[in-house]
């Protein structure tokens, strides 16, 4: 729990609040307290009245995957614009998490600090790919994950229509849509965290990944589109840093799992299963639908007008665009029947592998990747032929049947810790009341109030703390202004906060969305009057209607619905540091 004189436990509980990149990555736990926020806010449960959503509960396990994906979509852009909360320093950033992480690890497994990912990593450029490359080496932007009112609040921003987030966003706001909207238990929810991505998986039935906007079945991730080979490549290409769920975590460089060792069995178990799909004729289908390059050593035949024609590889797949008929399914013969008699030959292409021997060898049969490569015909097929790009396409094609996660190392001490267990919940007043109970005793229900923004427990240190150390925007684009003068913009903003109840925004929030309760606004303009080194304070009884923000001998005041107290205890060794 929360100990304020402890620097480790302060900047937990304040990276709880402000949930940069670099934050979760050294504190996994923060990842699951997010989705508790999630689950205690009032907005996703307000979700279950859309028409939308009505009857879900009475759906199959699919059409609920596609109903909350499609409602996610209609309401959320996936945005990386690094811009919209700030600028920091590694050397900054370095400081903080010396005693927690040096550089080389932490360079092994954060975009920010030199990650680079594998090959297709390096083949993209990286830095250039995020919007990197226009920071020089030691300032990089916060990469803040946002909570669902944050997320919901963009289309405050100009140039959004509707609300937005990043990938970790994202895998929260899923997290808790699944378990609000469509019933699935927390326990058969994971969370996967990369060096540059975050999703999502679902163990029920032959597993399911959620990725940003959209959900990938285990038919999707073998089917060779360019939405599902985009979903592939984080688990494809980087090494895996934790996995989080209600039971704990996993983390890759801690020596410590706190997540039962028979639930990472489970995990593991299950996404190697869905990451392997066997060989058979569609796979060749979905593998080649993706590799264009390999498609010019192949030709369909097909029977029109009582003659047998062949027509070459990369003609046909073109065709499916469009068309409800696909390559490698039963549908085969009629997208090749739309194709135009004029577009075959009339003798076979020399040069080229006959897709439909390659049909008849495997028949109806399904071999898993050892009965494959124990079927000598087929084998030639694919790897000797006239063609010189059939090369290397065999070790590709086993590549593409079979991705090998790279997870963390099972060899760790296995600390018992106690499950979230929210099970039985129904109700968005019952959740909250089950970790309020488990708030002094469990620290992820712990961190799960700050990143909710509830700090009338007595936690307004950490929330302040992360108010002034972690909000450049605000006092960046203030810097010309007097004081007086952005009093005066923060007081001819909207008055609504965006967080419901007695919870409260960030400064950086206040400013990117021009709205805020006037508590909201007296902690930003705090900020800005700390920042710039003035003698500064803030005062506000629980009841109070008026907050009182003091710079330099002169006294501003807000009007507040908040419900929240303030006083200098709850930032003075903020100041004493400073």
């Amino acid at each position: 729990m929360l100990d304020k004189k402890n620097e480790a436990s302060l900047e937990k509980y304040s990276s709880a609040v402000s949930l940069s990149d670099m934050e979760i990555f050294i504190f996994p736990e923060l990842m699951f307290s997010l989705v508790l926020a999630n689950i205690m806010s009032p907005v996703v449960w307000k979700w279950k009245e859309d028409p939308w959503l009505a009857g879900i509960e009475k759906m199959n396990t699919n059409k609920k995957l596609q109903r909350i994906k499609q409602y996610i979509m209609n309401n959320y852009d996936f945005n990386l614009d690094l811009d919209t909360w700030g600028l920091t320093t590694k050397d900054k950033e370095l400081n903080r998490f010396k005693d927690f992480v040096d550089l080389d690890t932490l360079s092994q497994s954060n975009a920010l600090f030199g990650y680079e990912g594998d090959k297709y990593y390096f083949d993209m450029d990286i830095r250039k790919h995020f919007g990197l490359d226009k920071y020089t080496t030691d300032t990089i932007p916060y990469w803040k994950t946002e909570t669902v009112e944050s997320m919901g609040s963009f289309y405050r921003r100009d140039g959004y229509t509707k609300g937005a987030g990043e990938c970790v966003s994202f895998s929260t706001l899923y997290h808790a849509a699944l378990f609000i909207v469509g019933g699935f238990p927390l326990e058969d929810i994971f969370m996967i965290a990369t060096p540059l991505h975050s999703q999502n998986f679902l163990t029920i039935g032959t597993g399911v990944i959620t990725n940003n906007r959209r959900i990938v079945t285990y038919n999707m991730w073998f089917n060779g589109t360019e939405i599902s080979m985009k979903a592939r490549r984080a688990i494809e290409n980087e090494q895996i840093t934790f996995i989080s769920n209600n039971e704990g975590y996993i983390h890759r460089i801690y020596d410590e799992a706190t997540m039962p060792k028979e639930t990472y069995k489970r995990f593991s178990e299950k996404l190697e299963a869905y990451l392997e799909s066997g060989v058979d004729y569609g796979a060749i289908a979905s593998f080649l639908r993706n590799a264009s390059f390999r498609q010019v050593c192949f030709q369909f035949e097909h029977q029109k007008g009582g003659k047998t024609l062949y027509i070459e590889a990369e003609k046909v797949f073109p065709y499916e665009h469009g068309s409800p008929y696909l390559i490698g399914s039963n549908t085969q013969g009629k997208l090749l029947d739309e194709i135009d008699s004029m577009e075959y030959y009339t003798e076979p292409i020399e040069g080229r592998v006959s897709l439909k021997e390659v049909g008849k060898l495997f028949g109806k049969s399904h071999f898993t990747i050892e009965e494959f490569m124990q079927q000598p015909e087929l084998l030639e097929q694919l790897t000797e032929n006239t063609c010189s790009r059939i090369t290397g396409l065999l070790k590709e094609l086993l590549l593409f049947c079979k991705t090998t996660p790279k997870l963390p190392s099972a060899d760790k001490q296995w600390v018992q810790t106690e499950p979230v267990v929210l099970a039985g919940l129904e109700t968005r007043e019952a959740v909250i009341n089950y970790l309020k109970a488990k708030r002094n005793s469990n620290e992820m229900a712990a961190l799960a109030f700050m990143a909710y923004r509830d700090i009338n427990n007595g936690d307004a240190l950490p929330f302040m703390k992360a108010a002034i150390e972690r909000n450049p925007v605000t006092v960046e684009e203030t810097n010309i202004l007097e004081i007086s003068e952005v009093y005066e913009l923060l007081i001819g903003m909207d008055e609504d906060s965006i967080y419901s109840e007695d919870r409260l925004a960030q400064p950086d929030e206040v400013w990117n969305f021009k709205t805020g309760d006037g508590l909201e606004k007296a902690i930003a303009l705090f900020d800005v009057a700390f920042n710039r080194g003035l003698e500064s304070s803030i005062a506000k009884e629980k009841e109070a209607e008026f907050v009182f923000v003091n710079v330099a001998g002169k006294e501003y005041s807000f009007k507040s619905q908040k419900k929240v107290r303030l006083v200098k205890e709850d930032y003075i060794e903020l100041l004493n540091e400073k």
